[in-house]
């Protein structure tokens, strides 16, 4: 990924540096597990560890690869090189690319599932903080983009809180499937090495032993794991696009804080434009867009092929760094969100009253009157306000057919803002416990 969009942490998960370090340790471990078998040479395998301190010459591997054309070929050369032809005799005894490759992308993809998770916690946090500072701050819901019915701008962080808690677990879910190896040799028969040096690998990588592989980890795993990433990404969307709608210049009930200097276009100096959230509605589709192929990649050839490894060296950093970016930005501007309640209060005023117009209709059935004639006459005194520029609730006092099932007093009754407020905290108490 760009450095524009990226963070120092989740980029090194992706160097070559940290890529032969995890090489290296599959492959030390492995000996040591071999040793105890009585397979290779308690001293060759103490040997391996020589290299425990060395910093893998990436350009020296790049050189050999350059010649054999084989990525874990290079390096066991390379590493031949640091240790003795002699120790290295015994090093990936056994042993088949796959088991290296896909054990060290695993072990990558929790390192970056775990950064996630700590970015979504920081998230959580700041949507939470947000959510009770505003939550009896009267906003208009919408639908349609029309005006509906009242809510609070509390809710709205809620019910953003509750989508990242559930993506929170999505993202430990897949962490958990995702946390799997196998050094289980060609074809993943164990023909050549003992089903307990997977194991022993495996335990000191802190992840499970595939039950089954062929000789590759079955990518349905893979799958799962970028779709929750891809699911994440799409919540971050969600989130952004309600402040852009919320920071357009007919709402303006929210918007990204504007820092001192900063400027929001090259030819006028008035806007305040939502750079950020519009950022992150494109970095959300940069995050789906791994989605697809990661699905493809579970259909291969057989006990294996290698149609999935070029998608997965594109889709492993890129979809991780980007997230992990994303979740960052987003946290930030949800901090920094500057919330406008009067404006909420101007906007919900604009129709000068028809927000209320389900109580009205409700209070008139509660009257006796059908539901289609309760509707009608609520709708005619609607229309009024939306082509007249009327005032609702005068309308409905001077219609002589509300009237004689309403009284005035009940008709004021039915403007109550503090009506559709009443269960806040009961979806507080759902969201965020007691």
């Amino acid at each position: 990924m760009i450095p524009r969009y990226s963070r120092p942490e989740m980029v090194a998960i992706w160097s070559p540096e940290n890529k032969f370090r995890i090489w290296y340790e599959i492959e030390a471990h492995a000996c040591d597990a071999q040793a105890a078998l009585g397979v290779i040479p308690k001293e060759s395998a103490a040997a391996v560890w020589k290299a425990k301190d060395v910093k893998f010459d990436v350009a020296r591997i790049d050189e050999i690869e350059a010649v054999t054309k084989h990525d874990v070929i290079a390096f066991l050369t390379h590493l031949a090189e640091i240790i003795g032809n002699e120790e290295a005799r015994f090093v990936h005894q056994g042993m088949t690319s796959s088991d290296v490759l896909d054990t060290c992308f695993n072990v990558q993809l929790v390192e970056a599932a775990d950064i996630l998770i700590a970015d979504v916690d920081k998230l959580l946090e700041a949507l939470k903080r947000r959510a009770f500072e505003h939550k009896d701050t009267i906003r208009i819901g919408r639908s349609h983009g029309i005006h509906a019915e009242p809510t609070t701008m509390g809710l709205t962080f809620a019910r953003f809180y509750a989508e990242m808690d559930r993506n929170l677990a999505r993202l430990k879910v897949a962490r958990d499937e995702i946390a799997t190896g196998a050094i289980s040799g060609a074809v993943g028969t164990f023909a050549n090495i003992d089903p307990s040096v997977e194991e022993y690998v495996c335990e000191q990588l802190g992840l499970k032993a595939e039950p089954i592989s062929t000789q590759v980890i079955p990518r349905d795993r893979h799958a799962a794991f970028f779709a929750a990433l891809g699911v994440v990404g799409a919540s971050i969307e969600n989130v952004s696009t309600e402040i852009r709608h919320m920071q357009r210049t007919e709402v303006l009930e929210a918007e990204e804080f504007f820092a001192p200097g900063q400027k929001g276009s090259s030819a006028m100096p008035h806007k305040r434009n939502p750079i950020l959230t519009e950022n992150l509605t494109g970095l959300s589709r940069v995050v789906r867009m791994a989605v697809v192929p990661a699905m493809e990649n579970v259909t291969l050839w057989h006990e294996r092929d290698i149609s999935h490894s070029s998608v997965e060296r594109n889709i492993g950093p890129d979809t991780t760094i980007t997230l992990d970016f994303a979740l960052q930005r987003l946290t930030m501007v949800i901090d920094k969100l500057l919330v406008y309640p009067d404006n909420m209060l101007k906007n919900m005023n604009k129709f000068r009253g028809l927000v209320h117009s389900q109580r009205v209709l409700l209070a008139l059935t509660q009257k006796g009157l059908s539901r289609e004639d309760s509707y009608r006459l609520v709708q005619r005194n609607a229309m009024r306000v939306w082509e007249e520029d009327a005032d609702f609730m005068t309308e409905l006092k001077a219609d002589p057919e509300v009237t004689a099932a309403l009284t005035d007093a009940e008709i004021d009754d039915k403007f109550d803002l503090g009506y559709h407020t009443k269960h806040v905290d009961t979806i507080f108490r759902r969201v965020f416990g007691d």
